[in-house]
């Protein structure tokens, strides 16, 4: 029985494929102005370097965790590049990105299966750059966010149950959120909510699912304190995750201009700010200053930054990055304090990253923050904050506790012991797993 429950995720695959054929027919996509090479010579570039994020978060992660789950762990990241992009095509980008059902949802027969995604552009959507583009540009967004939610429940989820989640998690809460944050007809985009690469969509719904799957799944079974398999590997992945970033941030101006350069500096000086910021408290708690804490804190200015990059100036971006370098800090301190376990600190570094990334871009956003004397805004983000709360950590507990009578989420006693790299997959990370 449970071998049969195990392809469920690939069965769902074909029928999603089988419905792209003999579903009904896209309507007609309106074909835009021009191509502009310059826009997408860089979104090519950015697409790319936002590809590299996802391999780079699975170096991120599976440095963390115990040698005997390194590869288990940097594989749920992986994976999600095979996985999401086929749901993608299928039908993924219809419902972020397809013509809007009440601001809420994409109509799945927009767009089935990349039905006039072409190589000419979109005037709602890739004004200058083809329309092919901006979803593959899109899909790099939608394949890491799931990648995310793993760092919560490594060491001790069912492989097959992931895969389950993962798909489902893409169409019924990563797609809707996106449709309302980026379509021009999203409910929350047009309630004046400023999310320039993914705050909210990304890192909040990624922090909430996360938060949700540690309560569903429990703790392991020794959650305390461990050595980290692999430093070097926490500290590159850091590095491709920085690198990538600039296509994350500074790509979501869909366009090679002032406002994509501002991205990427803001980017770099947030990032930079929370990661010495990080340093800067656990030397004031009289800890030592660490890799590890070096590579979080700078990761936590990147979440921060990710919805404000577009939008505010240098200045603010330092202020950003360095508070949400505290504020998760001390998050992910208190966490480990208590019976939660969120293996890698997902909630307080991503979820919490993005919060106080969300709540202070309508602090210091031009012209319309709070700073330049407007308050609409900042009260329309906190209006979001507890919709997309309700939204993403309330679906994401209905979806864990679905997929649990579908598969069982948890891999047994026995396996947990053994490890994941051996029992999930067969294989070892090196002599010395253990």
């Amino acid at each position: 029985m449970l071998k049969r429950r195990a392809i469920l995720p690939f069965v769902f695959l074909i029928l999603c494929s089988a419905a792209a054929f003999f579903g009904t027919p896209n309507a007609i996509v309106p074909e835009g102005a021009p191509i502009d090479s310059g826009d997408t010579a860089w979104m090519l570039t950015a697409t790319g370097l936002v590809l590299l994020m996802t391999p780079g978060l699975s170096f991120f992660y599976g440095g963390m965790v115990r040698p005997k789950n390194v590869i288990s762990t940097m594989l749920q990241s992986f994976v999600a590049m095979g996985t999401v992009s086929l749901l993608w095509v299928v039908v993924g980008f219809s419902l972020a990105f397809g013509d809007s059902i009440g601001g809420i949802i994409g109509d799945p027969r927009t767009f089935l299966f990349f039905r006039g995604v072409g190589p000419s552009t979109h005037p709602d959507l890739s004004p200058t750059i083809p329309l092919t583009l901006f979803a593959l540009f899109q899909l790099k967004f939608a394949i890491i966010t799931p990648a995310l939610v793993t760092g919560a429940f490594a060491e001790r989820v069912k492989f097959s149950a992931y895969l389950l989640f993962m798909a489902v998690f893409s169409l019924v809460l990563y797609a809707p959120l996106a449709h309302m944050t980026w379509h021009p007809q999203g409910l929350l985009r047009n309630l004046g909510v400023l999310d320039f690469a993914g705050g909210s969509v990304v890192h909040m719904n990624a922090g909430y699912a996360a938060l949700a799957g540690a309560l569903v799944l429990g703790p392991r079974r020794y959650a305390g304190a461990h050595e980290p398999a692999n430093v070097p590997y926490v500290l590159l992945g850091t590095g491709m995750l920085w690198f990538g970033w600039f296509g994350f941030n500074a790509g979501s101006a869909l366009a090679a201009n002032g406002t994509a350069a501002m991205a990427f500096l803001t980017t770099n000086t947030a990032s930079a700010a929370a990661m010495m910021g990080w340093m800067l408290l656990d030397v004031l708690k009289g800890r030592k200053p660490s890799a590890l804490g070096a590579s979080i804190g700078a990761v936590v200015g990147l979440v921060a930054i990710t919805p404000a990059a577009g939008f505010v100036d240098v200045r603010a971006s330092i202020f950003i990055g360095f508070v949400a370098a505290i504020i998760s800090n001390y998050a992910a301190h208190w966490r480990s304090k208590t019976g939660l376990d969120d293996t890698l600190d997902v909630f307080p570094c991503h979820g919490l990253g993005g919060i106080v990334g969300m709540l202070l871009t309508a602090v210091f956003a031009k012209d319309v923050g709070l700073m330049a004397g407007e308050t609409h805004t900042f009260l329309v983000h906190v209006g979001a904050l507890v919709g997309i709360t309700v939204f993403s950590l309330g679906g994401s507990w209905l979806l864990f506790k679905l997929t649990g009578l579908i598969i069982p989420l948890r891999v047994t006693p026995d396996e947990e012991d053994e490890g994941l790299d051996a029992s999930q997959h067969g294989e070892r990370f090196g002599p010395a797993a253990s």
